[in-house]
C-alpha cells in the first residue's frame, strides 16, 4: 500500500529550504538535486538528506492534494516566483512535470504547498544556480511591483527589479529550451522602454531569440480587464504569438456566487449613473460612492467619469467585466452593480476572475487571500500560451 502524503504531513517536522527539498525530491521519486554536502549545505541540511532517505522505500507516494503532480510527464518546469500557483497548476495540465519551484512570502508558501503537495525554496537570491535541477521550461512572473504603475516604479533601483538577474543566471546555468516570463504592462513603458531592452538584451546575450507580446485576460475566458506582457524565448526559433487562441468573452454575471447570503452589501450613500456606457476595455462604471472626488483639472460636465474617481470608489455593472484586481489595495475589493444592489466581490469571485478552479486550497486569512490572488497570474491566459509553447518549442 504507498504512503499518503497526508499521512506524513502529520509528523513532518522540516521547515524552509529542508521541507522544499524533502518535498520536491518526493514528487520526482528521484534526487533531482546536486546532493554532496559541500555544494548543498549553504541550502539544505544534511538532515534533510537524511530525512529524504527514510522515504526512498516507500515511493511512489500518493499525493492527496488538489493538484498533484502527474504520474508521467511530457516536460520539466521550474516555478520561479512562484506565488499560489498560477503557472503551476495550467503547466501540469498541459502534461508538465515541476522539478523546482522558488518562493519568499511564507504564506503563499503554505498554500502552494496544501495545492501541490510541495513546498517551494524560499529566497532564490540564495540557491546556486547549480543546485537547480534541469528543466526543459523555466516559467517566472518576476517581480512587478518595481514596473507597476500602482507602485514608485523604482525599476531596476528597487531590489526586487533586480531578480531578473537571478534569472537570467539560472538561464545560463541550465540553458532551459524556453524561457516563459510574464510582468505587468508597464514594463514596456518603464523608463521610455529602457527597463524592457535591457531584459530582452539580456537574453539575446544569452543566446535565445524573444519575442513579446501585450495580453489581457479578457480575451482567454475571465472577466477582467488585466494586461499583462508576456515574454517568449527559445534558442532557435520566435515563439509566434499570432497563433495563441482567444477564448469567448465573458462578463462578472458568469462567475457570480450562487449564494447571496455572504454577499457585503454597501451600506453608505452611493450614486447610480442613469445612463451607462460600455468602454471599449468592456468595462460599465455604473456609478460611484459619495466620497470627495477630484475636481482640479476636470472638464466641466465630466465630474462623475470613472478616472475622477479613485478605483475603490467607483461601482461596476455585472453586466461587464471587471478592472485588474490589484495586490495592493488597502480599501479591499471593488463594488459592484448586482441586480439593482451595490456589494463587493466574493473573494470566490476574485479567485474566478483569476481562473483560479473552485477546488483550489486558499490562505484562511482573507487580506492574504486577496494580496495573493492580486498578485498572480491569470490561469486560462498561461494555459493557452502553453498550448502554444508545446506546439511550437518543443
Amino acid at each position: 500500500m504507498n504512503t499518503r502524503y497526508s499521512d506524513i504531513q502529520k509528523d513532518f517536522k522540516l521547515a524552509g529550504n529542508d521541507r522544499a527539498f524533502v518535498t520536491s525530491c518526493m514528487q520526482c521519486g528521484v534526487k533531482p538535486y546536486s546532493i554532496d554536502i559541500e555544494s548543498t549545505c549553504s541550502v539544505v541540511s544534511e538532515q534533510a538528506v537524511s530525512y529524504y532517505a527514510n522515504f526512498e522505500s516507500q515511493l511512489p507516494i500518493v499525493f492527496d492534494v488538489p493538484f498533484p503532480p502527474n504520474v508521467k510527464n511530457e516536460f520539466t518546469f521550474i516555478d520561479l516566483f512562484a506565488g499560489i500557483g498560477g503557472f503551476r497548476i495550467p503547466m501540469q495540465w498541459e502534461g508538465g512535470k515541476c522539478v523546482f519551484s522558488s518562493e519568499f512570502n511564507p504564506h503563499a508558501q503554505h498554500v502552494y504547498e496544501a495545492n501541490f503537495g510541495e513546498f517551494p525554496f524560499g529566497d532564490i537570491t540564495t540557491i546556486p544556480a547549480d543546485f537547480i535541477p534541469q528543466h526543459d521550461i523555466l516559467c517566472a512572473g518576476f517581480p512587478c511591483q518595481p514596473f507597476s504603475i500602482s507602485g514608485k516604479m523604482k525599476g531596476f533601483e528597487d531590489t526586487r527589479g533586480t531578480l531578473i538577474y537571478n534569472v537570467f543566471k539560472i538561464i545560463e546555468a541550465k540553458q532551459p529550451k524556453v524561457v516563459f516570463l510574464e510582468n505587468v504592462k508597464h514594463l514596456v513603458h518603464h523608463d521610455h522602454g529602457n527597463t524592457l531592452k535591457t531584459i530582452l538584451e539580456g537574453l539575446a546575450n544569452l543566446g535565445y531569440k524573444y519575442s513579446f507580446k501585450v495580453l489581457n485576460a479578457s480575451d482567454f475566458g475571465v472577466p477582467q480587464n488585466r494586461e499583462r506582457i508576456i515574454i517568449i524565448a527559445n534558442k532557435e526559433k520566435l515563439f509566434n504569438f499570432d497563433k495563441v487562441e482567444k477564448l469567448p468573452p465573458k462578463t462578472i454575471d458568469d462567475i457570480k456566487d450562487n449564494d447571496s447570503s455572504s454577499f457585503e452589501y454597501l451600506n453608505e450613500p452611493y450614486t447610480l449613473l442613469e445612463e451607462t456606457t460600455k468602454q471599449p476595455s468592456g468595462l460599465i462604471f455604473a456609478g460611484y460612492r459619495n466620497k470627495k472626488i477630484r475636481k482640479a483639472g476636470v472638464r466641466p460636465g465630466t465630474e462623475h467619469l470613472s478616472r475622477v474617481h479613485k478605483q475603490p470608489n467607483r461601482i461596476y455593472s455585472t453586466k461587464g467585466i471587471h478592472p485588474a484586481l490589484p495586490s495592493q489595495e488597502t480599501s479591499g475589493r471593488f463594488f459592484v452593480l448586482d441586480d439593482n444592489k451595490v456589494r463587493k466581490l466574493t473573494m470566490n469571485e476574485c479567485y474566478r476572475l483569476m481562473g483560479f478552479p473552485d477546488e483550489f486550497i486558499r490562505d484562511t486569512s482573507i487580506s492574504e487571500q486577496y494580496r495573493q490572488i492580486g498578485n498572480s497570474v491569470c490561469i486560462p491566459m498561461i494555459h493557452t500560451i502553453t498550448k502554444q509553447i508545446k506546439e511550437q518549442l518543443l
